[in-house]
């Protein structure tokens, strides 16, 4: 467990590492190298590299943590995969309960299963728990229509990251927030500014807090360069919102 660079976060807990891929944003996984790189270093932790592990030693770190801080769970994994099972899951919300000064994140590209978790296994969802799913592509709409089956009071977040497609005509009823990035790295895929202006928009006619986290390693103009060259500003400015539930805690 550790600060992290990810801008709309600011810990990262992983009490499970690797995972497999299930859709198109998946093709360049920053965790998977970041996974097979901790393991040629030697790091106990990855000894599996990407292949799914549980670590039951790493449950209790937030327990150390007193400062509320907002956790994304699960960064080099997915807690939600099939082979995740639901005692261990139990395991985690357990934390999650025990520790109400701080806020959780859990997104996942299976929001099938977190909804069958959270309507069979687990009917009480704590209110520091934000549930979100990745939509990188508009193949993958369902996955917002699955998030929005699940019944919490809870916030509800999309991640458009990396934003592979245009995504018109989105519902967001129900929806706290978006969150939308560009792909890096050597593969990267260009993302259009197009793209991160319909999104925009449609967050705003709707009331939907937005978060553009990056470029990527292609700009605003669609030239590819480094990716902190390319930076996060729309037309110069930076546009980076927050749930209302969590506004002048962390912005």
């Amino acid at each position: 467990m550790s600060k992290t660079s990810i801008q709309w976060t600011q810990r990262t807990w992983n009490p499970v590492t690797g995972c497999d891929k299930v859709s198109a944003g998946c093709a360049h996984c920053y965790a998977e190298t970041m996974a097979k790189r901790l393991q040629g270093m030697g790091q106990k932790r990855y000894a599996n590299g990407f292949k799914l592990t549980l670590h039951p030693d790493a449950l209790h770190e937030p327990l150390k943590i007193k400062e509320p801080s907002l956790f994304f769970v699960c960064s080099m994994a997915d807690l939600f995969h099939k082979d995740v099972p639901y005692d261990f899951i139990d395991k985690v919300m357990d934390v999650i309960k025990s520790t109400p000064q701080h806020t959780y994140q859990l997104l996942t590209k299976r929001p099938d299963r977190m909804r069958e978790y959270f309507s069979w296994y687990c009917h009480h969802i704590p209110s520091n728990v934000w549930l979100g799913t990745t939509l990188e592509h508009h193949d993958y709409s369902w996955r917002l229509v699955e998030l929005k089956f699940i019944a919490t009071k809870s916030v509800k977040f999309l991640s458009c990251e990396p934003l592979l497609s245009d995504l018109s005509a989105l519902d967001l009823s129900g929806i706290d927030w978006v969150i939308v990035g560009g792909e890096s790295g050597s593969q990267a895929r260009p993302m259009q500014k197009e793209w991160v202006l319909n999104i925009q928009r449609q967050c705003k006619e709707q009331g939907v807090p937005f978060f553009f986290k990056q470029w990527g390693t292609y700009g605003e103009d669609g030239i590819r360069r480094n990716k902190k060259a390319n930076g996060c500003m729309i037309d110069g400015v930076v546009c980076q919102e927050y749930p209302k539930a969590w506004r002048g805690r962390y912005e």
